[in-house]
């Protein structure tokens, strides 16, 4: 619906006007997790053209939730949320809350991407329960769309933690050998990392320090506590029940 046929007396119709436009609140809400500068948003996003991230953040700087600073380390501009947008942030957190309970699981485990959980994931790393020394952490992703996929973290001491799309050429402390969904189902708390280690869904394979700690350290979704665990189906079931739906050949 064209945002001028709402009623504009209507607060609800104007937050919608603010919030519609789609990518909208995912950029807010990658703000909002720590990333700052354009490329780390888009990162963040990576569904996302960065021609049309250009276009929201002005629209977002434009409405009075986002500002834009030219004096951002190394001369780089950094997007912040304004306290307007911070008092949107429970909101719109609560929606997502509403939507991890109330739909079902294997809905949002249908259509994945491994570089925006990998960058997820980097920002939650906890290093306060990691050695004190750098790590370095592979996941390898074997039911990608594109093949089996590599990622590397990076954890080093009072740093942020670099996530790497290439080998950076580092002894690796721990492998996690998984499926994507399945990584991704224990990371939003569909499902239990003990239960997918247990069944062998997760494998860890080297630093035992690491391998022990790996639910303190790697820690989950802010959404994964809102409701117990759903237990998604297995991929074989899924695929099965998308080649019984009507108008599937």
């Amino acid at each position: 619906m064209p945002n001028e046929t709402y009623p504009k007396f209507c607060p609800v119709a104007m937050a919608a006007s603010l919030l519609e436009p789609r990518w909208t609140m995912l950029v807010l809400c990658e703000i909002w997790s720590g990333s700052t500068r354009f490329n780390e948003i888009n990162r963040g996003v990576p569904g996302m053209s960065p021609g049309l991230l250009s276009k929201r953040l002005r629209e977002l700087e434009a409405n009075g939730l986002v500002t834009r600073s030219e004096d951002g380390p190394g001369g780089h501009a950094e997007y912040l949320a304004t306290q307007m947008a911070e008092e949107l942030k429970p909101l719109i957190m609560g929606l997502g809350n509403w939507a991890h309970r109330n739909i079902d699981c294997n809905l949002s485990l249908a259509s994945l991407d491994a570089r925006m959980l990998m960058w997820k994931i980097r920002g939650k790393i906890d290093l306060m329960e990691m050695p004190r020394r750098k790590s370095v952490i592979q996941f390898i992703l074997n039911d990608t769309p594109q093949g089996t996929q590599n990622y590397w973290l990076v954890a080093k001491p009072g740093e942020e933690t670099d996530l790497c799309f290439t080998d950076p050429k580092h002894a690796v402390d721990l492998y996690i050998v998984s499926k994507l969904r399945d990584l991704t189902a224990a990371w939003m708390g569909h499902a239990r990392f003990e239960t997918m280690i247990g069944d062998g869904r997760i494998s860890l394979i080297g630093h035992d320090l690491l391998a022990r700690t790996l639910t303190k350290w790697l820690v989950r979704s802010s959404f994964a506590d809102q409701a117990p665990p759903q237990e998604p189906e297995p991929d074989d079931r899924v695929a099965a029940a998308a080649g019984n739906r009507p108008g599937q050949g």
